[in-house]
C-alpha cells in the first residue's frame, strides 16, 4: 500500500467529507440510488406531473444535501449534489457547460481559501470527488449529450457509468450492453475512472479489487422500492409478479459492489486524484492565466522612459 493511501486511511478514521454528484435525465433513479445508498430520505422524492416532458424547457437546478455517516467505524460527511433538469430541456445544448461551471466553482472557491494569508479554519472543501454518470438502459449505445458531458466534466472530476434500471434487461442484454457502452467509451476517448492501480506500489489485494471493478464498468443499478424481512435478513430491492430482485445480491445489480467503491476501498483514491490531478491541473492553469494577464498589463518601457 503506498503512503498516501495509508495517510488517507488514517484520515478517515478522523472524519472527512466526500462529495459525490449525480447526473443524468429525469426518471433514471437518481434519487432512489442515492436514498438506498445512504439508508435513509436525503432527497426527497419529486412528483413527476402528468404531461411532464412535454412542458416547457426546464432549467438546472443544483441542489446539495450532506449526511454524516458511520461506514464500518469511519465517520464519514456525505455531500450529494443532485442535478434536477439536466438534460429535460428541449434544447440540452448548454446543460454540460452549466455542470461544468459549478465544478470550477468549487475548485475556485478552493484556491482563493488556500492561497488567503489567513485561512479561515470552518472553511469547507465543497470539491465534487466523484462524479456518478446515470445512463439511460433503453437504447443501443451513448447518446450524444452523453458523449459530451462526460468527456468535459472528466477534466475536473472522476467519472464512474452507471447503468439505471438495469432490471430492465435481461442477463445476456445487459452483458452486451455494457459492452457497447465500454466500446463507446474507448471510441469516443471518454476519460473515466477505470480503477486504476500501480503494480509495483500497490498490494496484490488492491489489484485484485481494481481489476475486478474494472470488469464491472458500467455498473448496473437497480433502485429499491421496497423492503421485506427473509430468514431474520432485511432485503431491499423491487416486487415483481415473478419474484424479487434484491439491490444488495451481486447477482441482481452492482449496487453493492459501487457502494463499497463510494464508501470504502476507493474513496481515498477518488480524493486524491482530485486533489493532485484534477485540481492541480486546475490550480496551474489558473496561474498560468494569472501570469499573462500580468505581463499583458506591463507598461511597454518606451512609455516608462518617455
Amino acid at each position: 500500500m503506498t503512503d498516501s493511501r495509508s495517510l488517507a486511511r488514517k484520515n478517515i478514521k478522523k472524519g472527512l467529507n466526500f462529495t459525490i454528484m449525480t447526473v443524468g435525465h429525469s426518471g433514471l433513479g437518481k434519487t432512489t440510488f442515492v436514498n438506498t445508498l445512504l439508508e435513509t430520505t436525503v432527497i426527497p422524492k419529486k412528483e413527476i406531473p402528468d404531461g411532464y416532458h412535454s412542458s416547457l424547457p426546464k432549467e438546472i437546478d443544483i441542489q446539495t444535501y450532506t449526511l454524516d455517516i458511520d461506514e464500518g467505524g469511519n465517520k464519514i460527511s456525505v455531500s450529494i449534489v443532485d442535478t434536477p433538469g439536466f438534460g429535460d430541456s428541449l434544447n440540452n445544448t448548454d446543460s454540460p457547460q452549466k455542470l461544468m461551471e459549478y465544478l470550477e466553482t468549487q475548485f475556485d472557491e478552493f484556491l482563493a481559501e488556500e492561497t488567503r494569508i489567513k485561512r479561515n479554519p470552518k472553511s469547507e472543501d465543497k470539491r465534487v470527488h466523484v462524479i456518478l454518470y446515470f445512463i439511460s438502459p433503453f437504447g443501443h449505445s451513448l447518446k450524444e449529450i452523453d458523449i459530451q458531458t462526460m468527456k468535459l466534466l472528466s477534466k475536473r472530476a472522476n467519472i464512474i457509468p452507471v447503468i439505471a434500471k438495469a432490471d430492465g434487461l435481461n442477463a445476456t442484454e445487459l452483458q452486451h450492453y455494457k459492452r457497447r457502452i465500454m466500446e463507446d467509451i474507448r471510441k469516443f476517448q471518454i476519460p473515466i475512472y477505470d480503477f486504476p492501480f500501480d503494480p509495483e506500489e500497490d498490494d496484490a489485494e488492491f489489484i485484485k479489487l481494481s481489476l475486478e471493478m474494472r470488469n464491472c464498468l458500467p455498473f448496473a443499478l437497480i433502485g429499491a422500492d421496497h423492503e421485506m424481512v427473509e430468514n431474520g435478513r432485511r432485503k431491499r430491492g423491487r416486487m415483481y409478479p415473478w419474484g424479487f430482485v434484491d439491490v444488495d445480491n451481486p447477482k441482481h445489480s452492482d449496487f453493492s459492489k459501487l457502494k463499497k467503491v463510494l464508501l470504502n476501498t476507493n474513496l481515498n483514491d477518488l480524493k486524491e486524484i482530485t486533489q493532485l490531478i484534477l485540481y492541480e491541473n486546475y490550480r496551474t492553469e489558473k496561474l498560468s492565466e494569472g501570469m499573462e494577464m500580468e505581463e499583458g498589463q506591463q507598461v511597454p518601457e518606451a512609455e516608462v522612459s518617455a
